[in-house]
Protein backbone atom coordinates (compact mmCIF):
# COMPACT_ATOMS: atom_id res chain seq x y z
CA UNK A 1 0.00 0.00 0.00
CA UNK A 2 1.35 3.46 -1.11
CA UNK A 3 2.15 6.03 1.49
CA UNK A 4 2.18 9.78 0.74
CA UNK A 5 2.25 12.77 3.13
CA UNK A 6 0.00 15.37 0.66
CA UNK A 7 0.55 18.52 3.48
CA UNK A 8 3.15 19.35 6.00
CA UNK A 9 2.77 22.24 8.15
CA UNK A 10 3.40 23.84 11.59
CA UNK A 11 0.66 22.10 13.24
CA UNK A 12 -0.39 19.06 11.39
CA UNK A 13 0.72 16.37 8.40
CA UNK A 14 -1.93 15.01 6.27
CA UNK A 15 -1.51 11.34 5.00
CA UNK A 16 -3.08 9.35 2.15
CA UNK A 17 -3.00 5.50 1.85
CA UNK A 18 -4.05 3.28 -1.53
CA UNK A 19 -3.15 1.68 -4.42
CA UNK A 20 -2.83 -1.60 -1.97
CA UNK A 21 -1.66 -3.96 -4.80
CA UNK A 22 -2.24 -6.78 -2.53
CA UNK A 23 -5.79 -6.50 -2.20
CA UNK A 24 -8.61 -9.28 -3.43
CA UNK A 25 -9.13 -8.59 -6.95
CA UNK A 26 -12.68 -7.99 -6.92
CA UNK A 27 -12.64 -5.16 -3.93
CA UNK A 28 -12.47 -2.02 -5.38
CA UNK A 29 -9.66 0.21 -4.93
CA UNK A 30 -10.03 3.05 -1.62
CA UNK A 31 -8.18 5.95 -0.19
CA UNK A 32 -7.61 6.39 3.29
CA UNK A 33 -6.66 9.75 4.52
CA UNK A 34 -4.94 10.56 8.17
CA UNK A 35 -4.29 13.70 9.86
CA UNK A 36 -1.33 13.38 11.84
CA UNK A 37 -0.38 16.29 15.12
CA UNK A 38 2.02 15.78 17.29
CA UNK A 39 0.06 13.96 20.19
CA UNK A 40 -2.74 12.87 18.52
CA UNK A 41 -4.18 11.49 14.83
CA UNK A 42 -7.90 11.20 13.18
CA UNK A 43 -7.54 8.48 10.46
CA UNK A 44 -10.63 9.03 8.18
CA UNK A 45 -12.34 6.27 5.83
CA UNK A 46 -10.58 3.76 7.41
CA UNK A 47 -11.70 1.17 4.55
CA UNK A 48 -12.72 -2.31 4.69
CA UNK A 49 -11.60 -5.57 6.74
CA UNK A 50 -9.89 -6.76 3.62
CA UNK A 51 -7.41 -4.15 3.64
CA UNK A 52 -6.92 -3.92 7.52
CA UNK A 53 -3.75 -5.64 8.21
CA UNK A 54 -2.15 -3.72 5.26
CA UNK A 55 -3.44 0.02 6.68
CA UNK A 56 -2.22 -1.52 10.15
CA UNK A 57 0.87 -1.37 8.88
CA UNK A 58 1.19 1.14 7.12
CA UNK A 59 -0.50 3.36 9.57
CA UNK A 60 1.74 2.74 12.39
CA UNK A 61 4.76 3.44 10.75
CA UNK A 62 3.54 7.24 10.88
CA UNK A 63 1.97 7.67 14.13
CA UNK A 64 1.67 5.08 17.01
CA UNK A 65 -1.34 3.13 17.34
CA UNK A 66 -2.05 5.12 21.27
CA UNK A 67 -2.04 8.05 19.25
CA UNK A 68 -5.15 7.59 17.06
CA UNK A 69 -7.69 8.93 18.86
CA UNK A 70 -10.11 9.99 16.25
CA UNK A 71 -12.07 7.94 13.50
CA UNK A 72 -14.30 9.23 10.86
CA UNK A 73 -16.55 7.73 8.81
CA UNK A 74 -18.51 9.48 5.63
CA UNK A 75 -21.71 7.01 5.87
CA UNK A 76 -22.14 3.27 6.66
CA UNK A 77 -20.71 1.81 2.98
CA UNK A 78 -18.19 -1.70 4.17
CA UNK A 79 -15.70 0.23 1.96
CA UNK A 80 -15.47 2.70 4.39
CA UNK A 81 -15.97 1.30 8.01
CA UNK A 82 -16.04 -2.37 7.42
CA UNK A 83 -12.70 -2.68 9.43
CA UNK A 84 -14.16 -1.16 12.50
CA UNK A 85 -14.57 -4.52 14.56
CA UNK A 86 -10.84 -5.20 13.52
CA UNK A 87 -9.87 -1.25 15.00
CA UNK A 88 -11.76 -1.56 17.77
CA UNK A 89 -9.56 -4.75 19.02
CA UNK A 90 -6.39 -2.36 18.42
CA UNK A 91 -7.03 0.86 20.03
CA UNK A 92 -7.92 2.85 23.23
CA UNK A 93 -9.31 5.75 24.18
CA UNK A 94 -10.94 6.31 20.64
CA UNK A 95 -13.82 7.83 18.99
CA UNK A 96 -15.78 7.66 15.91
CA UNK A 97 -17.02 10.35 14.12
CA UNK A 98 -19.81 9.39 12.10
CA UNK A 99 -23.33 10.30 10.90
CA UNK A 100 -26.27 10.07 13.65
CA UNK A 101 -28.63 8.65 10.67
CA UNK A 102 -25.98 5.00 10.07
CA UNK A 103 -25.38 4.84 14.19
CA UNK A 104 -27.59 1.53 14.52
CA UNK A 105 -26.05 0.32 11.01
CA UNK A 106 -22.22 1.04 11.23
CA UNK A 107 -22.54 -1.16 14.87
CA UNK A 108 -23.03 -4.27 12.82
CA UNK A 109 -19.43 -4.04 11.96
CA UNK A 110 -18.36 -4.20 15.42
CA UNK A 111 -17.99 -2.00 18.24
CA UNK A 112 -17.04 -2.50 22.14
CA UNK A 113 -14.60 -0.34 23.04
CA UNK A 114 -15.01 2.83 20.33
CA UNK A 115 -17.37 5.44 21.56
CA UNK A 116 -19.10 6.68 19.06
CA UNK A 117 -19.49 10.03 18.41
CA UNK A 118 -22.59 11.21 16.42
CA UNK A 119 -22.70 13.79 13.67
CA UNK A 120 -25.48 16.16 13.81
CA UNK A 121 -27.28 16.75 10.12
CA UNK A 122 -25.74 20.62 10.19
CA UNK A 123 -22.32 19.35 10.20
CA UNK A 124 -19.86 20.01 13.16
CA UNK A 125 -16.48 20.86 14.18
CA UNK A 126 -13.84 18.72 16.24
CA UNK A 127 -10.66 19.93 18.00
CA UNK A 128 -7.26 17.72 17.73
CA UNK A 129 -4.52 18.62 19.79
CA UNK A 130 -5.49 22.52 19.05
CA UNK A 131 -6.10 21.38 15.04
CA UNK A 132 -9.94 22.10 14.14
CA UNK A 133 -11.45 20.70 11.55
CA UNK A 134 -15.11 21.02 10.62
CA UNK A 135 -17.93 18.51 8.84
CA UNK A 136 -19.42 19.43 5.95
CA UNK A 137 -22.81 18.28 5.12
CA UNK A 138 -22.98 16.06 1.96
CA UNK A 139 -26.37 14.15 2.39
CA UNK A 140 -27.35 12.09 -0.11
CA UNK A 141 -23.82 12.35 -2.33
CA UNK A 142 -24.39 9.36 -2.01
CA UNK A 143 -25.43 7.72 1.04
CA UNK A 144 -28.70 9.91 2.91
CA UNK A 145 -26.49 10.88 6.11
CA UNK A 146 -22.97 11.31 4.72
CA UNK A 147 -19.84 14.72 5.63
CA UNK A 148 -16.84 15.63 3.91
CA UNK A 149 -13.86 16.91 6.25
CA UNK A 150 -12.90 20.29 5.90
CA UNK A 151 -9.20 21.86 7.27
CA UNK A 152 -9.05 25.62 6.89
CA UNK A 153 -5.44 25.41 7.69
CA UNK A 154 -4.03 22.98 4.76
CA UNK A 155 -6.93 23.79 2.73
CA UNK A 156 -8.08 20.47 2.18
CA UNK A 157 -11.59 19.01 1.52
CA UNK A 158 -11.83 14.86 2.22
CA UNK A 159 -14.55 14.80 -0.32
CA UNK A 160 -15.85 10.83 0.29
CA UNK A 161 -17.58 9.54 -2.94
CA UNK A 162 -17.78 12.98 -4.24
CA UNK A 163 -14.85 13.22 -7.28
CA UNK A 164 -13.98 9.98 -7.08
CA UNK A 165 -12.79 8.01 -9.89
CA UNK A 166 -12.37 3.96 -10.74
CA UNK A 167 -8.84 3.39 -11.81
CA UNK A 168 -6.27 0.64 -12.24
CA UNK A 169 -4.05 0.00 -9.27
CA UNK A 170 -1.10 1.41 -10.73
CA UNK A 171 -2.69 4.85 -11.73
CA UNK A 172 -0.86 8.28 -10.90
CA UNK A 173 -2.36 9.74 -7.21
CA UNK A 174 -2.82 13.15 -8.91
CA UNK A 175 -5.08 14.67 -11.91
CA UNK A 176 -2.87 15.99 -14.00
CA UNK A 177 -5.58 16.05 -17.38
CA UNK A 178 -8.73 17.25 -16.06
CA UNK A 179 -10.33 16.54 -19.90
CA UNK A 180 -8.85 12.91 -19.86
CA UNK A 181 -9.88 12.38 -16.35
CA UNK A 182 -13.34 12.79 -17.20
CA UNK A 183 -14.60 9.46 -18.43
CA UNK A 184 -13.09 7.88 -15.35
CA UNK A 185 -15.57 9.71 -13.45
CA UNK A 186 -18.58 10.23 -15.74
CA UNK A 187 -21.01 6.62 -15.37
CA UNK A 188 -20.25 6.31 -11.28
CA UNK A 189 -21.35 9.73 -10.68
CA UNK A 190 -24.68 10.16 -12.85
CA UNK A 191 -24.99 6.37 -10.82
CA UNK A 192 -24.31 6.96 -7.55
CA UNK A 193 -25.28 10.49 -6.73
CA UNK A 194 -28.88 10.48 -6.64
CA UNK A 195 -30.27 14.13 -6.30
CA UNK A 196 -29.42 17.04 -8.46
CA UNK A 197 -30.71 19.33 -5.23
CA UNK A 198 -28.81 18.18 -3.22
CA UNK A 199 -25.70 17.73 -5.39
CA UNK A 200 -26.56 21.85 -6.32
CA UNK A 201 -26.57 22.74 -2.47
CA UNK A 202 -23.50 20.70 -2.22
CA UNK A 203 -21.48 23.07 -4.64
CA UNK A 204 -22.71 26.23 -2.95
CA UNK A 205 -21.38 25.38 0.12
CA UNK A 206 -18.06 24.17 -1.00
CA UNK A 207 -17.50 27.10 -3.41
CA UNK A 208 -17.99 29.08 0.26
CA UNK A 209 -14.58 26.95 0.87
CA UNK A 210 -10.66 27.90 0.64
CA UNK A 211 -9.42 24.18 -1.48
CA UNK A 212 -5.98 24.11 -2.38
CA UNK A 213 -6.44 19.98 -2.93
CA UNK A 214 -9.33 17.56 -2.87
CA UNK A 215 -9.04 14.20 -1.66
CA UNK A 216 -11.27 11.54 -2.90
CA UNK A 217 -12.25 8.29 -1.46
CA UNK A 218 -11.73 6.69 -4.57
CA UNK A 219 -9.09 7.51 -7.67
CA UNK A 220 -7.30 10.57 -8.14
CA UNK A 221 -6.22 13.79 -5.53
CA UNK A 222 -7.35 17.25 -7.10
CA UNK A 223 -5.20 19.93 -6.99
CA UNK A 224 -4.95 23.99 -7.99
CA UNK A 225 -7.44 24.87 -11.36
CA UNK A 226 -8.84 20.82 -11.02
CA UNK A 227 -10.86 21.79 -7.82
CA UNK A 228 -12.67 24.54 -9.86
CA UNK A 229 -12.57 22.45 -13.13
CA UNK A 230 -14.28 19.45 -11.13
CA UNK A 231 -16.96 21.75 -9.57
CA UNK A 232 -18.03 23.17 -12.46
CA UNK A 233 -18.21 19.96 -14.58
CA UNK A 234 -20.16 18.07 -11.34
CA UNK A 235 -22.50 21.56 -11.27
CA UNK A 236 -23.82 20.42 -15.34
CA UNK A 237 -24.00 16.52 -14.81
CA UNK A 238 -27.52 15.41 -14.48
CA UNK A 239 -26.87 12.60 -11.92
CA UNK A 240 -29.28 10.02 -10.78
CA UNK A 241 -30.24 8.71 -14.21
CA UNK A 242 -31.39 5.22 -13.71
CA UNK A 243 -35.21 6.46 -13.07
CA UNK A 244 -36.18 8.41 -16.20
Amino acid sequence: MITKEIYSGETHQWFMFGRDPSKPEKIIDTNQYMIRTPKSALLMDPGGMEIFSAMLASVVKQVPITQIHHLFASHQDPDIISSLGLWDTALLDTKLHAPWLWEGFIRHFGMQNIEYAPIADEGGRLVINGVEVQFIPAHYLHASGNYHVYDPVAKILMSGDVGAALEDDDAPLEVEDFEEHIPKMHGFHQRWMPSNEAKNDWIRRVRLLDIDMMCPQHGRVFTGDNVGKFLDWFEDLNVGIAIK
